[in-house]
């Protein structure tokens, strides 16, 4: 049996996601961010972005942009979603209907930015989904920015829904929500992991997003010359606050995001050997290495093999396998992310 049927029967398996979420706004950042993703193979997605990334003054002809390079040839991993502008604006309805006519089979996530709760959010919904029936297409996941009082209240709402896969933490508008209260210090490290207010958050989206199978993504680091900098602090966020994904608003980002989230080979390979050892014995329990392991322990080896997966890890040929059956093969990868 694939391990998805023995270790979540009956239940929807949580959603898994490559770890980084990259952002590009500007058609010259969108094709650069597409042709690096044909170079490096599905390791991370990318957004294009209706939004705060992109200029002003021509929303129509972005989202037909956005519609058209993911609809297009060079979309060859099906990993590239759009943030559209909020609900209350009015070019949201206008994103969703240019970007899903064009786009919506090829469409990984639709991004909703500056939601304040859970009606914005159940309003977004209906009206993707108003716009891609009448096209006759699919709808395709949301993902959610908590950046906004009213979301975080709701925030185990929101990330209950079943449209939803992922929630991404917002700091900067969240930060300046609170109108000087919050330093300007806490929008980037140290702060942004220090301040009371500003980690409640953190942690508040992080534990709504794994009670419901969900994908907590982290804010950006704005720093784009160092790359210690967007190191330490995945690595904050996912030790400290259990974020398995982040932005990346620079190519320079990438690298370090993947190879930071991503599990270490050597994670990897014991899982992979707990798993196959359990699949030897029926899905009972196990000794290995002098510990006992049963399906309780199993789900958590699996969730590392799928971000390995995920992360473009070289894996055994009997694992591999199993993401293959699910159509789920990872495509090669550049050697410079490899573990």
């Amino acid at each position: 049996m694939h391990p998805t049927q023995v270790l979540f029967p009956g239940t929807r398996q949580p959603v898994s996601l490559p770890v980084c979420d990259h952002y590009a706004g500007s058609e010259k950042l969108m094709r650069k961010s597409i042709a690096l993703q044909q170079e490096l193979g599905p390791v991370f997605d990318i957004t294009l972005d209706c939004e705060d990334g992109a200029s002003a003054g021509n929303e129509a002809e972005h989202a037909q942009l956005v519609g058209a390079l993911i609809a297009g040839d060079d979309n060859r991993f099906g990993r590239i979603g759009a943030r559209v502008h909020d609900v209350t604006s009015p070019f949201f309805e206008q994103d969703v209907a240019t970007i899903c006519a064009t786009a919506a089979p090829q469409l990984a996530y639709l991004m909703l930015p500056k939601a304040d709760g859970l009606a914005d959010v159940q309003r977004a919904i209906a009206t993707i989904s108003r716009h891609t029936s009448e096209a006759g297409r699919r709808t395709p996941p949301l993902h959610v920015l908590i950046e906004t009082h009213g979301a975080l209240e709701d925030v185990h709402q929101i990330a209950a829904l079943p449209q939803v896969e992922s929630l991404s933490f917002g700091v900067m508008d969240f930060v300046s929500a609170h109108y000087g209260a919050i330093p300007a210090a806490a929008m980037r490290s140290p702060g942004q992991f220090t301040h009371p207010l500003v980690a409640r958050a953190k942690l508040e989206i992080s534990a709504a997003c794994h009670a419901h199978g969900k994908v907590p993504s982290h804010n950006v680091t704005t720093e784009i010359q160092d790359a210690a900098i967007v190191t330490g602090d995945a690595g904050r966020a996912a030790q400290e606050f259990g974020y398995t994904r982040m932005w990346s608003i620079h190519p320079n980002h990438i690298k370090a995001i993947v190879q930071t989230l991503s599990p270490a080979d050597d994670e990897i390979g014991e899982a992979a050997q707990i798993l196959l050892k359990a699949r030897d014995v029926q899905w009972g329990p196990i000794q290995h290495g002098g510990t006992l392991h049963d399906r309780a322990s199993y789900r958590y080896y699996w969730s590392i093999l799928q971000r390995g997966h995920a992360g473009g890890a070289v894996l055994p040929v009997e694992v591999a396998a199993w993401f293959a059956e699910t159509g789920t093969t990872a495509a090669p990868i550049s050697t410079t992310l490899q573990h």
